[in-house]
């Protein structure tokens, strides 16, 4: 019979082959989980009654609000994908650095950050960007592997900057409120953006071939009629970050709120560039309908899991693992980013946050880590994701809508430096802490040492006012003794 000392390592080695074998995630956590409970049920771990949580566990994934927020923010991106909003932005933020080399890669950059606080998917931008601005740069000369790996890395931008689907995943699991989550990311996604900027500013520099400017002769002059036309893709994007992010961090809306606001919003901005139809509406739920569902079933899965792996002591396992390793808090820190880069070659963002968020939160906790930071910190590692082979989606989604002369080899190997970049960016904020608490509401610091009560001084009991019926104590006769008790003293 199986031990209780190896049924928790022998879970978290069967989850990692089940992974590696490239099953579906959500019915590979099911099946893990039901298999080892019941043999832990035989070998008499916990009692059978311990399973019995699991419906609560299940209705409480189905009537959690929260969890509202992320088909709101899918059907917001799909609608304001094909809304016409980002052909305007870029159209326009390209002519207006057209002149400068890289001036549609710095576009292209800057209109993915702004895409990014307004669709929250990576789907959205990747897909817009890449049918826009590809063909363009392809037309003026741009290296194939730099306008391939700019699109892509723009899009990656989406999944840090709020309202990020993964930022709602992961408050949701670690137990924080999303607004934290938000404002804990802005000084990132800043310092992100920035950086690729800095990337592409560099290769103008060295390499000015790469990113040759746009011609005289396909310039606009500048005018109002290009700045009418930025004004019409930035006016209505600042209005929707409002309406989304504004009200949650003013403390108007909560995130479910705000989403549904921004969806609302969408279709408002689709219906003013004369897009709204009925195939358009229909396609934004079919998408929201698919994603919300694996969602959905990912967070079932992994909560059968997680509770078979806690019933067999699977927490104080992993956390003595932990939090015993060398460097303490630092060397715990640079295991689990160096483990979520490689698990995100193999799984998507949504199945690392339900699968391992669980089990390193409870550690970072007892290690005394800040859990928005912490949650921030991997939310800039879940990133590379998207970029990096095999399964990285912004990759596929970008070689879905690229034309067929574009080769598969130039939208890897382009992808290659902007990875790098991201790694760059968790080091930052390793070591650069109040880059993301310096956002955050601070708690008000009580020093209990100088807290002093004052009281207004007594007035004497002698000029107190006597009420009436009642003697002052100088009048009072003297008390006589009780018959009983002298008594009961003799």
């Amino acid at each position: 019979m199986i031990s209780q000392e190896l049924m928790a390592p022998m879970m978290f080695a069967g989850l990692v082959i089940v992974m590696l074998i490239g099953y579906p995630v959500a019915f590979s956590l099911a099946a893990l989980g039901l298999g080892f409970g019941l043999v832990a049920v035989a070998a008499g771990m916990f009692p059978p009654q311990f399973l019995g949580s699991l419906p609560l566990r299940v209705f409480g994934i189905l009537s959690n609000d929260l969890l509202l927020a992320i088909p709101f923010f899918t059907f917001m991106g799909t609608i304001l994908e094909r809304c016409g909003l980002a052909e305007d932005l870029l159209e326009g933020t390209g002519q207006l650095f057209g002149p400068v080399p890289g001036g549609l890669a710095f576009a292209v950059i800057i209109v993915g950050a702004i895409l990014g606080a307004i669709t929250g998917t990576v789907a959205a931008s990747v897909i817009a960007m890449g049918m826009i601005s590809l063909p363009i740069m392809m037309r003026y000369g741009y290296d194939m592997k730099l306008a391939t790996g700019v699109i892509a890395a723009s899009g990656t931008i989406t999944q840090l900057i709020p309202p990020s689907l993964v930022l709602v995943v992961l408050a949701d699991q670690l137990g924080k409120s999303v607004g934290d989550m938000y404002k804990g990311a802005i000084g990132p996604s800043i310092v992100q953006t920035l950086l690729f900027i800095a990337y592409i500013a560099g290769v103008a520099i060295f390499r000015p071939k790469w990113v040759p400017p746009i011609p005289k002769e396909a310039r606009q002059p500048l005018g109002w009629a290009l700045v009418s036309k930025v004004l019409m893709g930035m006016v209505p994007s600042i209005v929707l970050i409002f309406l989304v992010l504004g009200t949650i961090f003013m403390g108007i809306a909560t995130p479910t709120e705000a989403g549904a606001m921004g969806a609302v919003g969408g279709m408002v901005i689709a219906a003013m560039h004369r897009r709204l139809t009925w195939a358009l509406v229909w396609q934004g739920m079919e998408s929201t309908m698919r994603l919300t569902a694996m969602v959905i079933f990912i967070l079932i899965g992994s909560s059968i899991f997680t509770l078979v792996f806690q019933g067999v002591d699977g927490g104080p396992w992993l956390e003595h693992l932990l939090a015993g390793m060398p460097g303490g808090v630092v060397g715990f820190l640079v295991f689990v980013n160096v483990f979520v880069f490689f698990l995100a070659f193999f799984l998507d963002f949504f199945e690392i946050a339900f699968i391992l968020i669980p089990l390193l939160a409870p550690v970072a906790a007892k290690l005394g880590i800040d859990l928005v930071w912490f949650g921030v910190l991997l939310c800039v590692n879940i990133q590379t994701s998207f970029m990096h082979p095999p399964f990285g989606f912004a990759l596929f989604y970008l070689r879905g809508i690229a034309p067929k002369e574009v080769k598969s080899s130039d939208i890897y190997l382009g992808a290659i430096p902007w990875v790098l970049l991201q790694i760059v960016m968790v080091a930052i904020v390793i070591v650069w802490p109040g880059l993301v608490t310096s956002w955050l509401d601070k708690d008000a610091v009580i020093d209990i040492d100088k807290v002093r009560i004052e009281a207004p001084p007594m007035e004497p009991l002698n000029d107190a006012p006597v009420m009436p019926g009642v003697l002052e104590d100088k009048d009072k006769p003297a008390a006589q003794p009780d018959k009983a008790s002298e008594g009961v003293s003799k």
